[in-house]
């Protein structure tokens, strides 16, 4: 079926394709695949030189009952002595995931920040996350890698350690809306500057000239409510250090 998994007489056909000497192109015009999808399926399958048919199909039944075996119980979430609903917890931060995926972060980088962010810490080192999501050393260091380039998150070393911890803090979302308005900044400017190279008259220019309205609002907005937060934020921390 064109688009679904490769089917045994799919691999004959590919098998059958290399030894008349065809490209991975004019094999995938025949059956209705992608080049790439011939490509890879070639790749992983001994090469072009060593593709059989059979062995290719027993390897991908083989991956196949591999990937189906299932994974070890995920390790409970620590008891932080606050009396919470463990499954609650767990069924919160997956909803919370699926909202950050949703706000356009991948999949990876919205597991690891949701897994920090619902921390009474707000801080877990790359061991700690490997345990809690289950995935390679590598995947959390490339989502590290991503989230700290967005400002999502910050590092710091471990006192008395050589290890790093990640920190997702209060002002996560401060400099996530600090970043927005940086770019809205940048879309005013230049929407302001195409309104005048277009002609604030003409249908082009008007267009401009609405849309650098539209978002020196949001821009002036958005500094409005990035202040009055940070004044909530200075009031609450000095009625806590009075008490």
């Amino acid at each position: 079926m064109p688009g679904g998994r490769l089917t045994d007489e799919d691999r004959r056909h590919i098998a059958a394709g290399l030894a008349e000497g065809l490209g991975y192109a004019e094999i995938g015009r025949r059956l209705e695949r992608p080049a790439s999808t011939i490509m890879r399926e070639v790749t992983r399958n001994g090469g072009p030189d060593d593709y059989q048919a059979d062995r290719a199909q027993q390897a991908t039944r083989h991956r196949a009952r591999r990937h189906k075996q299932a994974r070890p119980p995920a390790p409970p979430i620590p008891d932080t002595g606050h009396g919470r609903d463990p499954q609650a917890v767990k069924d919160f931060t997956e909803s919370f995931t699926d909202l950050l995926i949703q706000q356009g972060l991948p999949r990876m980088e919205a597991r690891l920040l949701a897994c920090l962010y619902t921390t009474d810490s707000g801080a877990l080192t790359a061991a700690d996350l490997v345990q809690r999501l289950r995935v390679s050393p590598a995947s959390i260091s490339h989502a590290v890698a991503f989230l700290e380039q967005q400002g999502m998150l910050s590092r710091e070393r471990v006192p008395g350690a050589r290890r790093e911890r990640y920190i997702a803090d209060d002002e996560i979302w401060l400099r996530s809306m600090l970043a927005s308005l940086q770019m809205n900044d940048a879309l005013a400017a230049a929407s302001q500057r195409g309104a005048e190279i277009l002609g604030p008259t003409t249908p082009a220019g008007a267009r401009f000239r609405s849309s650098a309205e539209l978002l020196l609002l949001m821009s002036q907005a958005l500094r409005q409510v990035m202040e009055q937060w940070q004044q909530n934020q200075a009031t609450r921390n000095a009625d806590h250090t009075r008490r």
